[in-house]
């Protein structure tokens, strides 16, 4: 080695002793010449493949790619397996499992004698988790997102992945589309690898990535099968080598600015309420004071990007009229002053940006929607907050007050929302409890929930709902989420009951139980916790130690991070 500084590896791959000759003999029984461990970076590839996980199931692909890359730079690539969430095949939800992934990647990336490291991810939680537990050891990282699939068809026309199921089993349970035409659409939705291309959580967290400068630029929005993609994922292994020459890690980019860079992305693209959460797991991790208030920020920022659910196109479309620089490009001056994997200021990715379709992305002159950023709620319903994403609400549903109808956990509502005699009108508000981090457990996307049939029926497709659970990203309507504290952990939420009085104002800020101090003194005093749905294993401790909403639902022995070396060796 000619570095003034032995590199991380150095300590399992440079020693001339046993511990040295255990390292480099056993990775040679692949075939790795000895100047591979010349003191060359190593470079791990962080792979959440799984055929379990459909939108990541190109990330084989892609990290030949990365590993052509790092050799051209002289590095020597190493790939690793990671736990895989599936977000559309797990049980109960894969956010339960966030947590465990982040575990995963922190303790892989510390115990192996890697230098830096690319996260390839893409479904909802992996590029989240992968993001906490890298920013937890702090090597320098970067992050190849799968991508999304191809645009869904059926019958001629668009249909969006999440979006568009949504409402077709509506349309059906309505009795305006058939169950063989339901069925018929199935195929047709995904129609490739990828993530949703609709702009749900994915695609949304891609699209945070890259404006917080943690990718290269027009990561988010290429299609997971287009060739440009492949060229990316070389062109970030290759940019790798010089991360780790450069000494440039996930804290000297994840800055308070870049977040707020983040925040206001979110609003331009009409990104997943889930964003939230992410973001401040993620702050956390890397020692950024991030907070709910932080998300004000965007409440004035105009949507820009006309996707579904908020609009009408889908990400091949968003690909093909500029992707994340033009929106950047478009944001303007609204955009901190932040350092980027490539080493220069975020304002980089915007230059030379065009938008070659002006209806799919729009202008600040002409939005799809006005001052379109998520809105967070405060009351006494939700005393440490609670979120709602008006890009995807009805508007004059958005200033309103009404009875509620409460769901006292999953299972009453599935067993009552199809009931003919279902005590509901329009302006009812539905409440549902036990969905939150630990109640579930793992907060699920269970906040959008059906409108009742009695109402469907009737030609009502929208109303306000409102709990402690999360919706996908790909969802829309009037839905009050993330409502901490939960109902489990002793929230006013677990307090409300079937015809108490419930305001809601996006523009003030306010969710509000009309009840009064002395009655919800009196219903404490009679509530009892729900017992825990699990009681070993992971989930029990994910139950005992998880963190709420509104602090970004990590385990609490988790936040922040340990960069010390590992010295002790394993034989």
């Amino acid at each position: 080695m000619t570095d003034k500084k032995p590199r991380r590896s150095s300590h399992w791959y440079g020693k001339l002793d046993k511990d040295g000759f255990i390292h480099r003999s056993w990775m040679k029984n692949q075939g790795f010449p000895d100047h591979a461990f010349d003191g060359r970076p190593i470079i791990g590839i962080c792979n959440t493949w799984s055929e379990l996980t459909p939108c990541n199931s190109g990330l084989r692909d892609l990290a030949e790619g990365v590993k052509r890359g790092v050799w051209e730079a002289g590095g020597f690539p190493v790939e690793f397996p990671v736990m895989s969430l599936g977000e559309t095949q797990m049980k109960p939800t894969a956010m339960l499992f966030r947590n465990l992934l982040a575990m995963d990647v922190e303790e892989s990336i510390r115990a192996y004698g890697i230098d830096g490291v690319v996260l390839l991810g893409g479904c909802d939680k992996t590029t989240p988790g992968q993001l906490m537990g890298a920013a937890s050891v702090d090597l320098p990282s970067i992050v190849v997102s799968s991508g999304p699939m191809l645009n869904g068809k059926y019958k001629g026309s668009d249909i969006g992945s999440g979006t568009d199921v949504w409402k077709f089993s509506e349309a059906v349970r309505a009795g305006d589309m058939t169950l063989q035409d339901f069925m018929n659409a199935e195929s047709g939705m995904s129609r490739s690898k990828g993530v949703c291309m609709t702009m749900g959580t994915a695609s949304t967290m891609a699209s945070l990535v890259e404006a917080m400068g943690m990718s290269l630029p027009t990561n988010a929005a290429l299609p997971a099968v287009d060739a440009r993609r492949m060229a990316l994922a070389h062109m970030t292994g290759k940019r790798i080598v010089e991360m780790v020459d450069e000494d440039l890690k996930p804290s000297d980019i994840l800055t308070k600015e870049a977040f707020e860079n983040a925040i206001l992305a979110n609003a331009a693209v009409g990104g997943s309420t889930n964003a939230v959460v992410h973001l401040l797991a993620i702050a956390g991790r890397v020692g950024v004071d991030l907070s709910l208030d932080d998300f004000e920020i965007g409440g004035e920022i105009p949507l820009l990007v006309n996707c579904m659910p908020s609009g009408k196109y889908l990400m091949e479309d968003f690909c093909y009229a500029g992707g994340m620089p033009a929106v950047l490009s478009e944001l303007g001056s609204h955009i901190r002053s932040a350092k980027t994997v490539l080493g220069g200021d975020i304002s980089a990715y915007a230059q030379g940006a065009e938008n070659y379709n002006t209806d799919v992305i729009k202008t600040f002159d002409d939005p799809v929607k006005p001052a379109a950023g998520l809105r967070v709620l405060r009351g006494n319903l939700a005393p440490n907050g609670a979120i709602v994403k008006p890009s995807a609400a009805t508007d004059a549903l958005l200033e309103h007050e009404g009875e509620a109808y409460v769901f006292e956990n999953i299972e009453d509502l599935k067993a009552n929302i199809d009931r003919d005699d279902l005590p509901v009108t329009p302006d009812t508000i539905l409440v549902l409890k036990g969905c939150g981090p630990k109640g579930y457990p793992g907060m699920p996307e269970v906040g959008n929930m059906p409108i009742p049939k009695v109402l469907v029926q009737q030609g009502v497709r929208d109303m306000i709902r409102v709990s402690d659970a999360r919706m996908s990203g790909t969802a829309y309507g009037t839905v009050i989420l993330h409502v901490s504290p939960e109902a489990n952990a002793g929230g006013t939420l677990a307090l409300v009951k079937t015809g108490d009085r419930i305001r809601v104002s996006a523009s003030g800020g306010v969710l509000e139980l009309l009840v009064s101090e002395d009655e919800l003194a009196a219903r404490r005093a009679d509530w009892q916790p729900e017992e825990p749905h699990y009681t070993r294993g992971y989930a029990k401790l994910y139950i005992d130690t998880v963190l709420q909403a509104d602090k970004g639902a990590d385990l609490d022995f988790l936040v922040g991070k340990d960069t010390r070396l590992v010295t002790r060796e394993s034989h």
